[in-house]
């Protein structure tokens, strides 16, 4: 991590009030359902930001969902814990992706189908993990936004895009160009909020994931194969969906529930 990079998150705002009564709520043992809609309702703009992510055909339900307390019913607090807070520190960033290559629109697209393929993949199964994977999954690509601006400040742009189309891996263009990669970045910026130790171990070592605590690894594990599987671009292909799944098999994860969640995200 640079010096440059460590600077711009320090000078980040902090969260607002929203995230932190949303995040004690989560954080509370003994906090319920109703405690977590409750808080949600109090803030009509996040909930409509809520409720459009939830009806989203990538997450399979055949009905409308059109209150708080249904989308928590069908998600579960964790995963409408990653809805509030994706609609949160989106707003934190003035987005500029376009040393990557994309636009605001497809760097938001990117983050919603990563964490659509993720969801469905882990509902049923996985759900214990979903607290931690789906704030995980929509804001892992967010350390993009503070490498793009680094790039943009040391007037390097054609060299990264030299780097992104010859090294042809989004992680070793950032890291020979700005000496940082995503993952590390994201999770630093977690640190900073105070988020906890689990989410931001996720999030730094979800390229390596046998580097992350031995009870993370497995949550990490499964956001290296969604990384892989929605690219930066956001389009799943067949070569992308061969790499995934050969990280599946690596992993030992669950590729029936796999295939089931690739129906909604191509």
């Amino acid at each position: 991590m640079t010096e440059d990079i460590l600077k711009k998150i320090k000078q980040l705002p902090p969260l607002p009030e929203s995230a932190m009564q949303i995040e004690a709520v989560y954080q509370d043992p003994d906090s319920t359902f109703n405690d977590m809609v409750k808080i949600l309702e109090k803030d009509p703009l996040l909930t409509a930001d809520i409720l459009k992510a939830a009806n989203s055909p990538l997450y399979g339900f055949s009905r409308e969902i059109n209150a708080i307390s249904q989308a928590v019913g069908l998600f579960g607090m964790g995963t409408v814990r990653g809805f509030a807070l994706a609609s949160i520190v989106k707003k934190s960033f003035t987005l500029n992706l376009a040393p990557y290559g994309i636009n605001n629109d497809m760097f938001s697209a990117l983050s919603k189908k990563q964490h659509g393929l993720m969801t469905a993949w882990c509902l049923r199964k996985e759900n214990r993990l979903l607290g931690v994977l789906s704030p995980a999954a929509f804001l892992v690509e967010i350390g993009k936004v503070l490498i793009a601006q680094q790039v943009v400040a040391d007037g390097k742009e054609e060299e990264f895009r030299d780097a992104l189309a010859e090294l042809g891996d989004v992680e070793a263009a950032e890291q020979a160009i700005v000496g940082a990669q995503t993952p590390e970045v994201s999770a630093t910026i977690f640190k900073h909020w105070k988020f906890e130790e689990k989410l931001v171990d996720v999030l730094r070592n979800c390229q390596s994931p046998d580097q992350a605590l031995e009870e993370d690894q497995r949550a990490a594990q499964i956001l290296h194969v969604v990384r892989v599987a929605v690219p930066i671009n956001g389009k799943i292909t067949d070569a992308s969906e061969e790499a995934a799944k050969a990280l599946i098999t690596q992993y030992d994860l669950d590729m029936e529930s796999f295939d089931k969640a690739l129906e909604n995200a191509r």
